[in-house]
């Protein structure tokens, strides 16, 4: 008779028997689950495959069965605990007295490699913490309650076969390159400091919404050296088909970059990133401005002279927003249960008054769902560590929503909601500063710094 403390699933099967809860929480498909126990290192899966005949890997011959061996792999973290999993393996015996095999032991690579110390999902989910989740190698490690070494070792393979894959460089449209500073020490010690990194910037569309196009950045190759001839032998490796799919190529503002792209990407259109765009325009107004204060005062600028009162931005810069603009309070308050547009703007003016020393300014603060999705699952990140740190079951460390009154702890609920209630938005001081004459008379201006290298 069954005991009756046994789950449903022993209830009902003879002897042996596995459970399909314990199977379908577990989620290994030709393993079944036979024991369950916790340590002080986290939880133990005990498993093993179900009986049925074995074929030899040498010679075909059924093999019969020759004892059990134990292999503890490192499994993914379950209800935030680390996860052994203990697989029993079936050790069997080749029948044929002349096959070289002898011995051996069952193995399935949709678990585990042969002689890995990690389970195949477990290797993956740690890259896609690395790359998705932007984790450490040693935070993972953490996680896994295992050595950095076990983790890079067990991954390292896998990253390799997907560097060494081809079809990565499919389907290029947009390119980006840029230079990228790896370390800053001696490069004896650490190898190469100034790499060369290409990104895919092509247009996909948008999962939640197909008729609208989205870029999702993608990594493609670094390259040691910061030169135009390292771009170009790149560009050059990736062959010609690749080459003719690219449309758009944008670079920072280096030449040997933009040579490089003339010489083997002639047909396409070089464009010039936004970020440097804005820091190129702004270092154009800053030196006009102080030439034309020298010019007038015949110094630099000083707190009284009205050009050090005129902001050099030439374009929108993003600002953190300190409280909720009062155009967003007031537009909650007329849609109560109505959740904010994807992409919607906020236009909130802000005039100068008669003793200002500046221009009117314009806030436009732009909301995001994928801006504000990201935002909450940091601050509920951080609120559950600031709960932790209150109830005393970690240390205080570093948490903006942990409020210390004297000697108490608490979880600074007001900071939380005013978080929460900015999730996903994000300010643009717009400014207008423009010559007598208009666009033209600015791009005359811009084009009159030649220290620059700017050309329209």
């Amino acid at each position: 008779m069954s005991e009756p403390t046994a789950c449903a699933a022993a209830r009902c099967r003879p002897s042996p028997s596995y459970c399909d809860s314990c199977d379908l929480l577990v989620g290994l498909e030709c393993l079944h689950v036979t024991s369950v126990e916790q340590d002080d290192a986290g939880l133990v899966v005990m498993v093993e495959s179900a009986p049925a005949p074995m074929g030899c890997p040498g010679c075909g011959v059924v093999a019969y069965a020759h004892g059990r061996v134990t292999v503890e792999l490192v499994d993914l973290p379950c209800f935030e605990r680390p996860v052994r999993l203990r697989w029993v393996k079936r050790r069997w015996s080749c029948a044929e007295p002349v096959c070289a095999t002898g011995t051996f032991v069952e193995q399935d690579e949709t678990v585990a490699r042969p002689r890995g110390l990690l389970t195949v999902r477990a290797c993956w989910w740690a890259i896609e913490q690395i790359r998705r989740e932007h984790a450490s190698v040693a935070g993972v490690a953490r996680q896994l309650a295992c050595s950095w070494k076990t983790v890079w070792r067990s991954i390292r393979p896998l990253l390799e076969a997907l560097d060494a894959d081809p079809a990565r460089f499919d389907g290029v449209a947009t390119l980006g390159v840029d230079e990228h500073v790896w370390h800053h020490v001696s490069p004896l010690k650490r190898g190469p400091k100034e790499l060369t990194g290409m990104v895919d910037l092509t247009r996909h569309p948008d999962p939640k919404d197909p008729d609208k196009l989205i870029v999702r950045a993608r990594l493609l190759d670094l390259i040691p050296g910061r030169s135009g001839t390292v771009y170009r032998n790149w560009l050059i490796e990736r062959g010609d088909a690749f080459r003719a799919g690219v449309q758009v190529a944008t670079l920072d503002p280096f030449h040997g970059y933009k040579n490089a792209i003339d010489d083997q990407l002639d047909e396409v259109a070089s464009v010039l990133d936004a970020f440097h765009v804005v820091k190129l325009g702004g270092q154009a107004l800053h030196e006009i401005s102080r030439r034309v204060q020298q010019a007038i005062h015949g110094h630099r600028g000083r707190k009284g002279d009205p050009l050090c009162g005129i902001p050099q931005h030439p374009a929108p810069i993003g600002a953190r927003i300190p409280t909720e603009p009062y155009v967003i309070t007031a537009w909650r308050k007329r849609h109560p249960i109505q959740e904010i547009p994807d992409g919607h703007v906020f236009t909130q003016p802000w005039p100068a008054g008669p003793t200002d020393r500046r221009k009117d300014h314009t806030f436009d603060h732009q909301y995001k769902h994928d801006r504000a999705r990201r935002t909450l699952k940091g601050i509920d990140e951080q609120v559950t560590k600031a709960e932790r740190a209150v109830a005393g079951t970690t240390p205080v460390k570093r948490n903006r929503f942990v409020q210390l009154t004297g000697g108490s702890k608490s979880v600074n609920r007001a900071l939380e909601a005013k978080a929460r209630s900015l999730a996903g938005l994000k300010g643009y001081a717009e400014v207008a500063v423009m010559p007598t004459g208009g666009p033209s008379s600015a791009l005359s201006l811009l084009r009159a710094v030649p220290l620059l290298g700017l050309s329209a």
